[in-house]
């Protein structure tokens, strides 16, 4: 719609919230405008604790902010397997920050892929090509007005 979007992924297979704080200035560079901030999952993943989870990406939305790139914030949902308890404390955390920096979140980043084996890789994880697909076609509709909204500002 009249704007053209490079993206970059600066993602790193099994970072968790710890990783991604440490290299973000790194993997961020001087030139970045926008962030999608899609992190936590390795962390539910290794049963660290939510709160930590939450301070860690706590520390990555306020370094964002204060370097003036806005960001969109894609939540994760614990795995069933690691009880209600622990999902109780770990899936909040997503609101609640996007509550507190007044930020964008598409709540599930793996909507419509995650307990569908055929758009995940044998890992049961990670989703396929097609399952890339589906994670697009969700997310893309928020992407493109949040850019918008970014263009018009």
């Amino acid at each position: 719609k009249g704007f053209e979007v490079e993206m970059v992924n600066g993602g790193v297979s099994g970072d968790t919230s710890a990783d991604l704080l440490a290299r973000l200035d790194w993997t961020l560079g001087d030139g970045a405008d926008a962030a999608i901030v899609e992190i936590g999952a390795n962390d539910m993943l290794r049963g660290l604790d939510p709160d930590q989870t939450e301070k860690n990406i706590d520390a990555i939305l306020a370094r964002l902010r204060q370097r003036k790139i806005p960001f969109l914030i894609a939540g994760m949902r614990a795995a069933p397997n690691l009880g209600g308890p622990y999902a109780a404390r770990f899936e909040p955390l997503y609101r609640a920050l996007a509550q507190k920096y007044a930020a964008p979140l598409y709540p599930f980043f793996l909507e419509g892929v995650a307990g569908h084996p055929g758009l995940q890789l044998p890992d049961g994880l990670h989703p396929n090509p097609k399952g890339v697909d589906v994670i697009v076609a969700g997310i893309l509709p928020d992407v493109v007005a949040w850019l918008d909204g970014l263009k018009k500002n």
